[in-house]
């Protein structure tokens, strides 16, 4: 644990080297200019699906929100607490991102613990949350053809956001639903035209 705690320090070191350092770093471009993403990504919070990362993407190109299976939630304007709603409303009223990519990964334990909900395992907010995906036949897919569904039903969910339905309807926001295999390091996009997963192909966001 000490080691990949040194590990993060002489990380932030080399990012200050890269990006904060300099009259003309990307940092003051960014202090100065504000920041501009075109694509927002929906991603979950496990350690080996950072989008920046994956997507080899600098400061100020993405504007990124992480929870639990990377879950879009419906729409919901009451007064209870909603902060991927929030960071969606962000991005899509605000920043005017003109992609959102929806993020989903195999292993992924948000969905596990969805699959294996049997009361057993008691906690606070997981199960609770989870229980948003709503997709039917839980025992006919493994967890990574599940996830891949839960893709779906956070796709479906976006469209109850009615800001999202009209950027979309008008051909103004474009919504990507990516799948990222931890094995291969390989993302899979879904195709409507094919119904299926396919590799990505470079040029795929325009």
């Amino acid at each position: 644990m000490e080691n990949s705690f040194i590990k993060v320090l002489q990380g932030y070191q080399r990012f200050r080297k890269k990006y904060a350092l300099g009259d003309k770093s990307i940092m003051q471009y960014l202090s100065h200019y504000g920041q501009q993403p075109q694509i927002m990504v929906v991603a979950c919070c496990d350690a080996r699906v950072d989008p920046a990362l994956i997507l080899q993407c600098d400061p100020g190109d993405l504007f990124v929100v992480r929870n639990v299976a990377n879950i879009i939630p419906p729409y919901e304007k009451d007064e209870a607490h909603h902060g991927t709603s929030a960071a969606l409303e962000f991005g899509v009223r605000s920043l005017h991102i003109k992609h959102l990519i929806l993020l989903g990964h195999s292993q992924c334990g948000g969905i596990q613990a969805l699959l294996n909900n049997d009361n057993t395992h008691k906690n606070d907010f997981i199960t609770n949350w989870v229980s948003l995906i709503k997709t039917p036949q839980l025992k006919q897919y493994d967890a990574d053809e599940y996830a891949k569904l839960a893709l779906k039903q956070s796709q479906q969910n976006c469209l109850t956001f009615p800001w999202i339905n009209e950027k979309v309807k008008k051909k103004e926001l474009f919504i990507h639903l990516w799948f990222f295999d931890i094995k291969t390091g390989q993302i899979f996009n879904y195709s409507e035209a094919q119904k299926e997963y396919q590799p990505l192909e470079a040029g795929e966001i325009k």
